[in-house]
């Protein structure tokens, strides 16, 4: 049935056969007090450090005289060691004149030197405002799911999906800014480095040993009736994660999938891809159904709310959509029903993602319905546009032995299409053992 990733637990500083070290991680050209301030109260409570110095310009030119030698001293991992590894990269950073790509490009060296020494790293903790922010959380994002990751920054109390997107990224918010130790950031700084000195040190209680494998599944209100079902189905046999399709649920599933957590997707609420195609606020972004190409684990798909594409408050829909049929799902959340020709693009979409999976893979059409709301008499119910996605997934799909698209006669939600879900799971997971 294939096996999962060790335990967090076992990813934890005295847990190998080697020092696994915390990185804390930032400018030190401008932030070198405050980095210091963290990795020694980290290290007081007896968890090896490293300090990284991810300055774009290499140096530590913006720190005064007095200090610079403190700073060669204390820094473990330089900017200029970060970029000797990036070939080419400190050329490119250092001709830069322009702060925004200097940041990128210094980012793209650490997500890189992140990800070649993964195994060694207990915590990552950043700190920084907004440049720092965009520059440290993408490396963040490289770490698997349960590494503890905390970046304490200045804009942590706005819109942070950007720079947590599809990991457990702690964000803390600065109060002030990030510059230096004040009565202020003395404390937040302070909470935040004990907060990953616990998480580094102390493991995850072991899981039982009869852990059941798990299984990614994916569910918006419109079609919990069906997952809520399929649950039911499986949770004696499987730890069923439902990952909400809001966009950073979808990412949040392939990622797991790709690290190892999971055994096999049902994958029944594919909504993300509307909204990706069509415009809407829940894209999951171009790389949604990519994880079971890479893993080739089982996949079982449907064509859940793909009837609607999602927007926010009903002011904020774009204008070339305010003649469309809309509803609104509550104060901050407007759905706008698809039509025949948005459904062929989506059907061609999911067809060319299904025809790269060679591992098993059965995709289910509910026919009579998507969702909740797009049943007989639901103001979303519309047989037409359906159809044009059923009729397109039929003639682009290339069916093979392990690769199948079935047509179910019931809604989405209907108890009949839920147990078909589980039971092409089932069937396929057997093959997959």
């Amino acid at each position: 049935m294939g096996k999962r990733r060790k335990n967090v637990q076992d990813q934890v500083p005295g847990a190998g056969t080697h020092d696994r070290f915390v990185a804390v991680v930032g400018t030190c050209d401008t932030k070198f007090e405050s980095l210091t301030y963290v990795r020694d109260l980290i290290h007081a409570a007896g968890v090896t450090t490293k300090l990284i110095d991810v300055s774009p310009r290499g140096s530590t030119a913006k720190v005064t005289e007095a200090v610079t030698e403190a700073v060669t001293e204390k820094v473990d991992v330089s900017a200029a060691q970060l970029t000797a590894e990036a070939a080419g990269s400190r050329e490119g950073i250092a001709r830069s004149s322009d702060r925004g790509t200097a940041i990128a490009a210094m980012s793209d060296v650490l997500s890189s030197w992140v990800e070649k020494h993964r195994d060694d790293i207990a915590g990552m903790i950043g700190l920084g405002g907004s440049g720092n922010t965009a520059l440290i959380t993408p490396a963040m994002r490289t770490l698997p799911v349960g590494i503890p990751k905390i970046m304490v920054s200045t804009v942590a109390s706005g819109n942070v999906a950007p720079y947590v997107g599809p990991s457990d990224i702690a964000m803390v918010y600065s109060v002030v800014d990030v510059a230096g130790i004040n009565g202020i950031s003395r404390m937040v700084l302070g909470n935040a480095a004990h907060m990953m000195a616990g998480a580094a040190s102390r493991a995850v209680p072991a899981a039982d040993q009869s852990e059941r494998p798990a299984v990614g599944l994916t569910m918006f209100g419109v079609t919990t009736p069906c997952v809520d079902h399929v649950v039911a189905r499986l949770t004696d046999q499987f730890e069923c994660l439902v990952f909400h399709a809001t966009g950073t649920g979808g990412q949040t599933m392939e990622k797991l999938a790709d690290e190892g957590f999971l055994i096999g997707m049902i994958d029944s609420t594919t909504t993300e891809i509307a909204d990706l195609l069509i415009g809407g606020v829940m894209s999951a972004g171009e790389d949604r159904m990519g994880a079971a190409i890479r893993t080739r684990l089982p996949y079982v798909g449907s064509c859940g709310a793909l009837d609607m594409v999602n927007f926010g408050a009903m002011e904020t829909v774009p204008e070339k959509f305010r003649d469309r049929r809309l509803l609104a799902h509550n104060p901050q959340v407007t759905l706008m029903r698809t039509t025949a020709d948005e459904n062929r693009r989506i059907g061609a979409w999911i067809a060319a993602k299904l025809n790269q999976m060679d591992g098993d893979v059965r995709f289910l059409i509910p026919e009579q319905g998507l969702s909740i709301i797009d049943v007989d008499g639901g103001p979303f119910h519309d047989p037409h546009a359906d159809e044009a996605l059923f009729a397109t997934l039929a003639a682009a799909v290339k069916a093979t032995a392990k690769r199948r698209l079935i047509r179910v006669p019931h809604a989405i939600n209907d108890p009949k299409f839920a147990d078909a879900l589980a039971d092409s799971f089932l069937e396929i997971v057997k093959a997959h053992s």
